[in-house]
């Protein structure tokens, strides 16, 4: 006698570990992942690394891309009507009272009476095989013919959303550009200030200058250190705010780099470019629904054409009355045909949906021609507030070249007694508001550069990430 294989002596212990280890292992490699995906960030990130890592990892955006993946799923569920459908049936029943029927005793001779006569066996068993194939559908022709502007609307929001983030992220990295040159700014006066307190109250005490000239200079200093301090306290909501617009965790840390210089050359831009309304992606979406919204018509127009299928059953039936001997015997039986499911009336709820249908399509008309309304108006006040914001940087920028020139002047002739201590306080205040409007008026020029590239459309990011 052969001896059993190796495997078959194993315990039905054994084999339910194993069972459950696979289920474990096939769980674990089916979870979705929510960690940050792509490469980290360096330690000090360039603007262009945090708008590329936030287009990787801000989760509204992963969401998009996830809408897109599950409407990627949806359409193949409504494509796969398309393919042959194909069931499996299988049937036991025990007839524990036959069906009985009264028939005639003699066929040839209705006058001879009647009989009750059993048909079937007791045990009846059935293996089929069903097969259909859709051949037309108008709901299944709706979903293929929409399939496209499905995921190019799909991907749209994804943009939109991208837009948001390249903007947004841009705008917070600029404020953080603009709190630290104002702490740096706020540093080097405070350096000023400290020297001309430590001179004025030597002057003091030796009987050089009045007692004035020492309190003017140590109040200008008290005020410069707490508006240093209160932008320092700012700095690390600045920090997370632009964490949470890149999907940074808020323990990580975030350190960035930048050049100043640079920033100023890339205020420019051409102020005689023309507005297109089709570069917008919201103008784009709202097309495409608007072609989803003619699918949607035609298919109500065309509801009154008959849905056409094929099919083909193949079954074996076993019967007996022993049930030992049920399945010893086949008695097999196939169909093949056609189906058509023609709607005859509805009640007019086809012309209903047809005319909602037509109705929703005239409301997206208008909603185009009021989204570009609203798109020349944003257009119109980006442009402005641009034009504006440079024109006031360049007079800053002047202002400030005039104000260090001013207090060179002014501080040279104190020390020689020929200006008073409070004319040096008032320059070195012009001097350091000149400074730090530099910055504000930096940053309001990127921002509003910013805003006129998204009303142009013109916002760009890699379609890959």
């Amino acid at each position: 006698m052969p001896r059993p294989l190796h495997w078959l002596r194993i315990s039905p212990r054994h084999w339910l570990a194993a069972l459950a280890m696979l289920l474990v292992l096939h769980g674990a490699s089916a979870q979705p992942t929510t960690a940050p995906v792509g490469q980290p960030l360096p330690a000090n990130a360039t603007l262009d690394q945090c708008v590329e890592f936030a287009l990787r990892n801000q989760p509204l955006v992963r969401q998009s891309q996830l809408d897109e993946r599950i409407a990627d799923r949806n359409i193949r569920i409504g494509l796969s009507y398309w393919l042959p459908q194909i069931n499996g049936t299988g049937v036991y029943t025990r007839n524990i009272q036959l069906q009985a029927s009264v028939l005639p005793v003699d066929f040839t001779d209705p006058a001879a009476g009647q009989r009750i006569v059993r048909f079937g066996l007791k045990n009846v068993s059935t293996v089929g095989l069903q097969a259909t194939q859709l051949l037309y559908s108008n709901d299944v022709l709706r979903a293929a013919r929409s399939v496209r502007a499905t995921r190019l609307n799909y991907a749209q929001t994804t943009a939109l959303n991208k837009i948001d983030v390249v903007t947004n992220v841009s705008k917070a990295f600029y404020d953080i550009l603009l709190t630290e040159e104002q702490l740096r700014i706020l540093l080097e006066v405070l350096q000023r200030q400290e020297r001309q307190v430590r001179d004025a109250k030597a002057q003091y005490e030796v009987g050089i200058a009045d007692k004035t000239d020492f309190l003017r200079a140590d109040i200008s200093l008290k005020n410069a250190a707490a508006q240093r301090r209160s932008l320092v306290a700012a700095l690390p909501g600045k920090y997370a705010t632009l964490k949470q617009l890149m999907g940074i965790e808020a323990g990580n840390n975030l350190a960035l780099k930048y050049d100043t210089l640079e920033m100023v050359r890339q205020t420019l831009l051409d102020t005689t470019v023309q507005l297109a309304y089709e570069k917008r992606v919201e103008i784009q979406q709202l097309q495409t629904q608007k072609q989803l919204q003619r699918y949607t018509i035609d298919y109500y127009r065309f509801g009154f054409l008959p849905s056409l299928s094929s099919y083909y059953n193949y079954n074996r039936v076993y019967q007996d009355n022993d049930f030992s001997e049920l399945y010893k015997q086949a008695f097999p039986n196939q169909q093949a045909g056609l189906q058509l499911a023609l709607p005859i009336f509805t009640g007019t709820r086809r012309l209903q949906n047809l005319k909602i249908a037509e109705l929703q399509d005239e409301q997206l008309d208008l909603t185009i021609f009021d989204a570009k309304n609203q798109i020349n108006s944003e257009f119109e006040q980006a442009m402005g507030a641009y034009k504006g914001s440079l024109n006031e940087f360049y007079t800053i920028e002047q202002n400030v070249a005039e104000a260090k020139e001013v207090y060179r002047i002014l501080n040279l002739q104190y020390r020689e007694g020929l200006r008073t201590f409070l004319d040096v306080i008032i320059a070195e205040t012009d001097l350091r508001t000149a400074q730090l409007n530099y910055y504000n008026a930096l940053f309001n020029v990127l921002s509003t550069k910013l805003d006129v590239q998204r009303a142009l459309g013109n916002i760009t990011f890699n379609q890959n990430q």
